[in-house]
């Protein structure tokens, strides 16, 4: 068995047969020639495996494409120019109009608003629902849901869905199970080995892990994933060769990152954990947690993101934030430099108050996303920004 680091640096990839390069060359290239018209009809139907067009597909994409599928024990996968281009397209590409959605209440913020806001605009209704509540997600399915869509571990909550119980509920119910595992990662868990259909990646994050790429994916069987490549050409979302280069580069050290990632995770969540200005920490790993034991059984580690709630108000939050010296306020996550922000003042904006307490979003919520500082100049940040609120 080939285990996930080898897989990260070796993964569908192999010295270029014309030059020898160890790394994939970045073919940026709008369009492909060809000798023969016969070859090129071939092509557009599908017939053969000649590039056409790289909105269309392209080999340095496609190499990144065959590297996710390996890591993520799929048959293929696509991707984006973006996380929420790849999220918009695969959900699109499964519903027709009166279809219905069922999702988690605690999505990122983006995908609550296609879910919510914008798929009702073309005839699809969507039900959120607390799918951590097994029950509460069997009676929110309809004769007419196609997708159960779910994050796990949540964002910023840090709550857990039981993969495998809720991809046989879906299934059951004639509907397909889709799974953001970009908290995760397919170094801590791998979706599609427990019963998703599709598995879909903001690639921006840990994929790629620096910073300097937006990008997005979904993996998954051949058909499903066809089918949302054909949408793809539709909507225009294919990535660009030269950032599918650098997320090739950027999953090389996929492993390795995420394993030292959590690691600090762990150190600082027990940390905070004990403070005295902290209501609480949302991380897999605290005995505090509710769902640790589900926890360890599809992921490998406890991963790298946590929250935690200070008290206070939200001017406190914003002090705390403000006051890090190291740890960087910002809206991303999942790369080399600790990033942290406040869910309702950034991320969540687009849910109403209401909306964020039903979550456990509250004014005073920090998520954080561990980077590969070192653990204890982490610690010793939080420490003094904790003293200034």
């Amino acid at each position: 068995m080939v285990r996930s680091s080898t897989r990260s640096v070796h993964g569908a990839e192999g010295r270029d047969r014309l030059t020898g390069a160890v790394t994939t060359p970045i073919y940026q290239t709008a369009t492909f020639g060809f000798s023969k018209a016969r070859d090129v009809v071939k092509a557009v139907k599908g017939e053969s495996s000649s590039f056409v067009y790289s909105r269309w597909d392209n080999p340095t994409v496609r190499t990144l494409e065959r590297k996710l599928a390996e890591l993520e024990a799929a048959e293929d996968a696509a991707f984006f120019s973006s996380g929420m281009a790849a999220i918009s397209t695969a959900v699109i590409a499964m519903l027709q109009a009166r279809d219905h959605v069922l999702a988690i209440r605690d999505l990122y913020g983006e995908t609550y608003r296609l879910i919510h806001d914008f798929l009702p605009r073309f005839g699809v209704k969507s039900t959120l629902v607390d799918t951590t509540d097994l029950r509460a997600m069997s009676d929110g399915i309809r004769k007419n849901t196609k997708v159960v869509y779910v994050e796990t571990p949540t964002n910023p909550t840090l709550k857990l869905v039981d993969i495998r119980e809720g991809g046989g509920i879906a299934h059951a119910k004639g509907a397909k199970l889709l799974v953001d595992n970009t908290f995760a990662s397919p170094i801590n868990q791998r979706p599609l080995k427990l019963g998703a259909d599709l598995v879909l990646h903001s690639a921006t994050k840990y994929l790629n892990g620096h910073s300097d790429v937006i990008a997005g994916a979904v993996a998954g069987s051949r058909d499903l994933v066809g089918t949302i490549k054909k949408m793809r050409r539709v909507l225009g979302g294919t990535l660009d060769p030269h950032a599918a280069y650098l997320i090739l580069r950027g999953i090389k050290t996929l492993s390795v990152r995420v394993d030292k990632q959590c690691e600090g995770a762990e150190r600082l969540a027990d940390y905070l954990s004990e403070h005295e200005k902290v209501v609480r920490v949302n991380y897999p790993g605290l005995e505090s947690h509710p769902q640790r034991e589900l926890a360890k059984k599809p992921m490998k580690a406890f991963g790298v993101m946590l929250s935690f709630e200070i008290r206070g108000k939200m001017k406190d939050a914003m002090k705390l934030t403000e006051s890090l010296k190291i740890a960087t306020l910002g809206g991303s996550l999942g790369s080399v430099e600790t990033l942290v922000s406040q869910p309702a003042t950034l991320t969540h904006t687009q849910l109403s108050p209401g909306e964020r307490k039903r979550t456990g979003i509250s004014d005073t919520l920090v998520r954080v996303s561990v980077g590969l500082e070192d653990v204890n100049d982490l610690i010793e940040d939080f420490e003094q920004a904790l003293a200034k609120v």
